[in-house]
């Protein structure tokens, strides 16, 4: 029943969606084959320097996004900016299992996205490990809130991505505490425009103005967990430096500048 209980309260909280970032919110050291570990909590993701002055900027604009096309790029770099780097805080969800030879798989959800990787460990001493994986990733179409920016419909986002981590990490006797730190690198593509399964002839109401934007990013992470047997609770904080370019209303741009990413969750390994 008490786990029955907690299946359920992972479930209703991943359920809602918004912005957020997708943390990895797991330790160097893979799973033994079988086993699994779920997690739920809370994620963010913040731009600052350079990206938040340009989402400053945007909502300053006087033109609000209605400029001619290709007549506003101050408007378009926000406009890319809260399409591509999400900012807010999201539920975080999902679930790890061993699949043997020191591997082990996860698919995670957060607000936007869903993210599915491998990954593989090297045991360096009886408590240091080594880790290499990589994921793929959807921004989900529909499950984004609306943008603070006029004329940007987060709701029609979606797109695609990759990424690859590399962890190292230190696990204590019994598991009581975990370390982990390294370095992670990705690729996402993000489309805002009509998505529909059947071809119309005539449009219901007003298309949402054309947004793409290609982000590539880069950054470290650090991260630790403590608890006792089969209950964790994990702190993980990413930083990296994005270059995203692309197109709002015809009107291309480049806007780059570091994100932070800080989450937390309860894990139950079973």
């Amino acid at each position: 029943m008490f786990e029955k209980h907690r299946l359920l309260a992972i479930a209703a909280l991943i359920s809602c969606g918004c912005g957020g970032g997708l943390p990895l919110l797991h330790p160097a050291r893979t799973l033994p084959p079988g086993e699994v570990r779920a997690f739920g909590g809370f994620s963010g993701n913040v731009p600052v320097g350079s990206l938040t002055s340009s989402m400053r900027a945007a909502e300053s604009d006087p033109n609000g996004g209605s400029a001619p096309p290709g007549g506003d790029p101050t408007y378009a770099k926000g406009a890319l900016v809260a399409a591509s780097i999400a900012p807010g805080l999201a539920p975080v969800g999902g679930a790890r299992v061993g699949v043997g030879w020191q591997s082990e798989g996860g698919l995670a959800y957060t607000g936007r996205a869903v993210r599915a990787d491998l990954r593989h460990s090297i045991d360096l001493t009886t408590h240091w490990t080594l880790s290499l994986g990589a994921a793929g990733s959807a921004a989900l179409y529909g499950h984004q809130e609306g943008s603070a920016l006029e004329n940007v419909s987060l709701g029609q986002l979606h797109g695609w991505g990759a990424d690859v981590p590399v962890l190292v990490g230190y696990e204590s006797e019994g598991s009581l505490y975990m370390l982990w730190a390294g370095a992670r690198a990705g690729w996402e593509h993000v489309d805002i425009s009509d998505v529909t399964s059947e071809p119309k002839a005539v449009t219901l109401g007003s298309p949402p103005i054309a947004l793409s934007a290609t982000r590539f990013w880069g950054g470290g992470l650090v991260g630790f967990a403590v608890g006792f047997r089969h209950i964790h609770v994990a702190f993980e904080l990413d930083v990296a430096y994005a270059t995203i370019s692309g197109a709002y209303n015809d009107t291309h741009v480049t806007v780059a500048g570091f994100t932070l990413a800080p989450a937390t969750a309860l894990w139950w390994r079973f």
